[in-house]
C-alpha cells in the first residue's frame, strides 16, 4: 500500500527546542530517511503555532496535497487543536494531523544535544509512522440542557450561579448545609481592606435566595449522577426539615421557645450553643429552620413538642423523611469548598488540651459582633481579656508530616487578626511566621500597615506551645501559656509568654472529597483537591466533559481567587449553553459486541462510569457521551474486544515501530508488513 503524502514541520519553539536539539538536523533528516513512508516535505520555522507557521502548513498541504501532517513541537496539551485547525482550514481532516512532543520529552528533560537530537529524530519517525495509519474522524455533537447543576452554595457557587441565571439559565444549587454561604459567613473581616464579610456575602446570599432563575436546594447532599455532557441525570436527595417551607414564615418562635441547648460545633465552631431547632446564623438564606433529631426531645424521649404547640402557622411536621428529585442538567460546577485543618493532628500545639489555645476559625467567632461573645477577644472563661497574643502561621501547611502545600490565605489571615486584636483589646501580639507571603493587590501594603500597627514578627517555626507549669523558674508567667520558637534572624531560641495562641490553621479538602470526584468521574489529586484539565489554560474544567470545579474545591483559595474562579466557570458554561450543542472528541472506544465475552472486567475498570452491560445479549457496551478515550478498557480487555478509535492497536504499533527504526536506536526495527504480537 502507497504510504500517504506527509509533511513534516520542526518547531524551534524561540529556544525551548532549538537550544537542546539540531533542529535542521532532524529537518532534513526526515526529508531523507523517511521519504518511504510518504515524507514529501519537512520544514523547520522559529515558531510553528504562529500564524506564519500555520499558513505555511496550510500552503504545503494545498500545494503538495499532503494527506498527513506531523508536527514536532510542544506538548498536544498546548497546541493540537492549533494544528487541527490550520490542517482544516486548508481542507485535510483535522485528526489526520499528529502533533508530537519534542519539547517536554526532548529539549526540557537532556543535557546532551547529540543525544537529544537522535531522539527527537525517533519520535518524529514515530509520529510519521503512526499517522499513516490515522482514518479521518468526525467530532461527536451532543445537545446541551440550558440547566446548571452548582454543587456548593459558598461564595464560588454563588457567584456563578448568579451569572449564569442573570443570563437567564435556570440554576440548581445543592448545599449540604441548612442554608447557603459557606465558610465566608462565618468570618468577620476580609484582608486587605477589612471589609464586613456579611455586609458583602449577604447581599448576594439574598439575590441567590430570591432570583427566579435560582432553585436552592438546601440541607440536600447529591445522591447519584448518570448522563453525560449536555444531559446529565442527577439524584438530589433531600434531608428532612421537619419543617413546612410552605407555610414557614421564619418567625424564629419555635427556636425561641425550643427548651434544649446543645453545642454548635458547626456555624460557632463549639464556642457557642444553638438549639434543637435553628437557623445557623440571623442572615441565612433560606430562612426556614432545621431540626435536628440527635437533639430533640420529642425524638428522643416521645415528650415536648414546644415548637409544634408554638408555631403560629402549624408548620412542623415530626413525620417528615428524606425526599428525592431528579433533576436534567447540562452542566454540571463543582464548588464544595474546604474544611479547616484538625490543629489536633499538630499534638506539640496542645490545641485541645490546653484551653486558651484556638483554632483561626474560633477566633473569627471570638472577633464578630454576632458571635458567642458579643465581639469580645477573651480567654475560655468568657470574662478575661489577653495580654499577650500569639499567632502561628503555617499550622497544617508546609509541613511534609501534614500537609507541604501553601494553604495561600494563612498569612493574611494571621495579619487581620493581629489588626483585630489590636482593634479590640491592649495586648502584645506576636507573629511567628516561616515566611510572609503576600502576593495579592494591596496585600503586602496591609502587611506594611500591621508592621506599623506594632506587632512584633517573630521569623521561625514554632516548635511547641505549653503551659507555663513545664517553667516554674520563670517567675510572672503563672498560668500562661509559652510558645517556643527559633528566632532565624536574630539567630535565638525564645519562649514567649502568651495569653491565647491562635493556630492560623490551613485548607484541606472536604473529607469526602474523593466520593464526590468518583461520583462525578473527575479526578483527585493524591490530597483530596479536584485536577482541572489544565492548570494554566483551563484552570475550572475537569477532565470530564461538562463537569467543571471553582473556588476551595480546586485547592487553597482565598475569596477573591474563588469568585474568580466561579464566575470564570459560569463562563464557560454560558458559552456552551449559547451555543446549544457542544462538539466533543472522536476519541473513543468501541466493544465488538460479536468478541465480547461478557466477563465485565472493563466495567469496573472505567473511571469515567461510560461502560455498562447488557443483560439481554451477555455484552458490555460504552456510552460515547461519557468515553474519554483513555483506553485502560482496550488494554484490559481478555478478549480484544474492545477498540480506541485515534489509539487503534495498529497506530500504537506502528509509533512504536517508527521508534525503533531507525539506525540511531541501534534496532533495526519491525517491519510494517508482518504482524506483531504483542501480550501484556
Amino acid at each position: 500500500m502507497t504510504a500517504p503524502k506527509t509533511g513534516v514541520y520542526i518547531c524551534h519553539c524561540g529556544t525551548n527546542i532549538a537550544a537542546m536539539v539540531d533542529v535542521e538536523d532532524v529537518r532534513d533528516w526526515a526529508a531523507d530517511e523517511l521519504k518511504d513512508k510518504g515524507v514529501v516535505v519537512s520544514r523547520d520555522y522559529p515558531f510553528m503555532c504562529s500564524s506564519l507557521g500555520q499558513e505555511l502548513i496550510q500552503k504545503d498541504i494545498e500545494e503538495y496535497g499532503l494527506e498527513r501532517v506531523v508536527v514536532g513541537a510542544c506538548s498536544p496539551h498546548m497546541h493540537e487543536k492549533t494544528f487541527r485547525e490550520a490542517s482544516s482550514n486548508a481542507g485535510l481532516n483535522p485528526y489526520l494531523a499528529e502533533l508530537v512532543s519534542i519539547r517536554e520529552q526532548v529539549s526540557w528533560v537532556h543535557t546532551d544535544k547529540a543525544k537529544a537530537t537522535e531522539k527527537a529524530k525517533a519520535i518524529i519517525a514515530g509520529g510519521v509512522y503512526r499517522v499513516a495509519e490515522h482514518e479521518p474522524l468526525e467530532p461527536l455533537i451532543a445537545p446541551v440542557n440550558d440547566a446548571t447543576l452548582i454543587v456548593g452554595g459558598g461564595i464560588a457557587g454563588i457567584t456563578a450561579a448568579l451569572e449564569i441565571a442573570n443570563a437567564g439559565y435556570p440554576v440548581h444549587i445543592v448545599e449540604r448545609e441548612p442554608s447557603i454561604g459557606g465558610h465566608m459567613a462565618q468570618y468577620d473581616k476580609t484582608f486587605p481592606t477589612l471589609d464586613c464579610a456579611a455586609c458583602i456575602l449577604t447581599p448576594k446570599m439574598v439575590d441567590a435566595g430570591a432570583h427566579p432563575n435560582i432553585t436552592l436546594h438546601t440541607w440536600s447532599e447529591v445522591e447519584e449522577v448518570n448522563g453525560s455532557v449536555g444531559d446529565f441525570k442527577v439524584k438530589v436527595k433531600h434531608k428532612p426539615r421537619m419543617v413546612v417551607e410552605a407555610d414557614c414564615t421564619g418567625c424564629g418562635i419555635c427556636w425561641e421557645k425550643c427548651p434544649v441547648q446543645v453545642v454548635d460545633t458547626g456555624f460557632e465552631s463549639g464556642l457557642g450553643y444553638r438549639k434543637a431547632i435553628y437557623v445557623p446564623f440571623p442572615q441565612a438564606v433560606p430562612k426556614y429552620p432545621v431540626l435536628t433529631p440527635d437533639d430533640c426531645t420529642y425524638f428522643q424521649k416521645g415528650t415536648c413538642k414546644a415548637c409544634e404547640k408554638f408555631c403560629p402557622v402549624d408548620c412542623i411536621d415530626f413525620t417528615q423523611t428524606d425526599e428525592f428529585v431528579e433533576l436534567n442538567v447540562g452542566n454540571i460546577l463543582l464548588a464544595t469548598g474546604f474544611q479547616p485543618f484538625d490543629a489536633r493532628r499538630i499534638e506539640s500545639f496542645g490545641y485541645g488540651r490546653l484551653p486558651n489555645v484556638f483554632t483561626s476559625m474560633e477566633f473569627e467567632r471570638l472577633s464578630i459582633a454576632a458571635g458567642p461573645t458579643g465581639g469580645k477577644i477573651v480567654l475560655r472563661d468568657g470574662v478575661t481579656e489577653p495580654r499577650s497574643v500569639a499567632i502561628v502561621h503555617c499550622v497544617g501547611s508546609r509541613d511534609k508530616n501534614t500537609n507541604e502545600y501553601c494553604s495561600a490565605i494563612c498569612c493574611m489571615q494571621s495579619l487581620k487578626f493581629a489588626h483585630l486584636v489590636m482593634e479590640h483589646t491592649d495586648a502584645d501580639v506576636y507573629e511567628c511566621y516561616i515566611d510572609m507571603r503576600t502576593p495579592g493587590k494591596g496585600y503586602d501594603e496591609f502587611y506594611n500597615r500591621i508592621l506599623d500597627e506594632g506587632t512584633q514578627f517573630v521569623r521561625g517555626r514554632v516548635a511547641e506551645v505549653t503551659d507555663s507549669l513545664r517553667y516554674p523558674e520563670e517567675e510572672g508567667h503563672e498560668g500562661r501559656l509559652i510558645v517556643q520558637v527559633e528566632d532565624t534572624l536574630a539567630g535565638v531560641k525564645r519562649r514567649i509568654p502568651a495569653d491565647m495562641v491562635i493556630l492560623s490553621t490551613g485548607l484541606e479538602p472536604q473529607p469526602d472529597a474523593t466520593e464526590v470526584a468518583r461520583m462525578f468521574g473527575v479526578g483527585c489529586s493524591s490530597k483530596g483537591f479536584i485536577i482541572e484539565r489544565h492548570a494554566k489554560l483551563d484552570p475550572v474544567a475537569t477532565m470530564t466533559d461538562g463537569v467543571f470545579a471553582a473556588g476551595a474545591a480546586l485547592g487553597p483559595r482565598d475569596i477573591p481567587t474563588s469568585v474568580s474562579n466561579g464566575a470564570a466557570a459560569a463562563a464557560t458554561i454560558l458559552c456552551r449553553i449559547a451555543q446549544g450543542e457542544i462538539a466533543m472528541e472522536p476519541y473513543r472506544a468501541t466493544v465488538d459486541a460479536e468478541r465480547c465475552s461478557g466477563c465485565r472486567i472493563c466495567n469496573d475498570l472505567c473511571p469515567f462510569s461510560a461502560i455498562t452491560f447488557d443483560e439481554g445479549e451477555m455484552v458490555s457496551e460504552i456510552n460515547p457521551k461519557l468515553c474519554q478515550g483513555c483506553g485502560v478498557c482496550v488494554a484490559a480487555c481478555p478478549a480484544k474486544a474492545i477498540s480506541g478509535s485515534g489509539f487503534s492497536h495498529e497506530q500504537i504499533i506502528a509509533q512504536i515501530d517508527g521508534l525503533l527504526a531507525y539506525p540511531g536506536n541501534g534496532a533495526a526495527g519491525v517491519p510494517t508488513d508482518e504482524p506483531v504480537e504483542v501480550t501484556a
